[in-house]
């Protein structure tokens, strides 16, 4: 186990909840995907337009989101003595671009179907920069603002790796007949998110580790993922061009949820009292084998590997 050094006012993991894997030989690295969106529907799961739209909402918000937190952690690497979780966080910050930019791609392929979503992007470009820039502080100020950033992107990485773990393992919406792309797209992101499901959260710890912050960051996150989860259905039903959408997006989505088809939005309230134990640890989550075996065999994770023995 990883014992860290007291940089922070409390930032020693319990050794009962702390599990980093610090005796194998795996390193958190980039991988160079490629998706092809000919062909993938505005609707990409068949007959249900919210399923699709929960799926478009890591589209419409990840790219902004996971730019402000590689830069944060970024911001973080100088603190960062260790060189184990100095290279986790280097490979973090890798995958989290390559996150961006694929959801990116998907985003201007549903604008081109008719979605118009780029309005939206463009406010939570805004937002983003607004409230998680490093705002030009500097001293005490700017160290207790990294820290405060740290906390949010800890928590907000905990709900993407229960998200990850959901789409590694739930059979639902391949039943339902998603086109093959777009799901090997959500099962690649949500593999890495539970392969990195660990960094975040050592660097806050490593950096500040302050459980005050952890219970007011948790709680912030969220708050404002499920604020801006409702507010982003809204806006992705009301853009959606199709005909055949139905009426009463808030009725779908209850629907859908029912169906197993999209994760329960409660889940943003029901994982916080585990994130907040004493003895918690990301790598308690999650199934790092499920993960790895599925990156060993994505389609967009291996093109060029196959490209290459072709």
């Amino acid at each position: 186990m990883m014992s860290f050094p007291r940089i922070g006012r409390n930032p020693v993991v319990d050794p009962v909840g702390a599990r980093r894997y610090m005796d194998e030989a795996h390193a958190i690295a980039a991988r160079d995907v490629e998706f092809s969106w000919d062909g993938v529907p505005l609707h990409y799961v068949p007959g249900e337009p919210m399923a699709t739209h929960v799926i478009n909402f890591m589209h419409l918000v990840l790219p902004e989101g996971e730019r402000a937190m590689s830069a944060t952690l970024a911001e973080a690497l100088p603190l960062i003595e260790d060189e184990r979780l100095h290279e986790e966080v280097v490979g973090f910050v890798g995958q989290e671009a390559t996150h961006a930019a694929s959801h990116k791609g998907a985003r201007e392929h549903l604008a081109e179907l008719g979605m118009d979503i780029e309005p939206m992007a463009k406010k939570m470009d805004w937002l983003v920069d607004r409230i998680l820039g490093d705002r030009g502080l500097s001293g005490r100020a700017k160290r207790a603002w990294l820290c405060e950033r740290l906390g949010l992107f800890a928590a907000m990485e905990h709900y993407t790796a229960v998200v990850g773990e959901w789409l590694l393992t739930d059979p639902a919406l391949e039943k339902a007949g998603m086109h093959p792309v777009m799901l090997d797209m959500v099962r690649w992101h949500g593999a890495e998110e539970v392969e990195h499901r660990n960094v975040a959260f050592d660097a806050y710890m490593y950096v500040d580790g302050s459980y005050a912050r952890r219970v007011r960051t948790a709680l912030i996150a969220s708050l404002t993922l499920s604020l801006l989860f409702l507010t982003s259905m809204n806006y992705l039903f009301c853009t959606d061009p199709s005909t055949d959408k139905g009426r009463f997006w808030p009725l779908q989505l209850i629907r859908a949820t029912r169906r197993g088809l999209v994760p329960n939005i409660k889940f943003l309230i029901t994982e916080i009292p585990p994130y907040l134990r004493p003895g918690f640890h990301p790598s308690q989550i999650g199934d790092m084998d499920v993960a790895m075996r599925y990156l060993a065999q994505s389609p967009a994770a291996n093109r060029s590997h196959r490209e290459s023995h072709s």
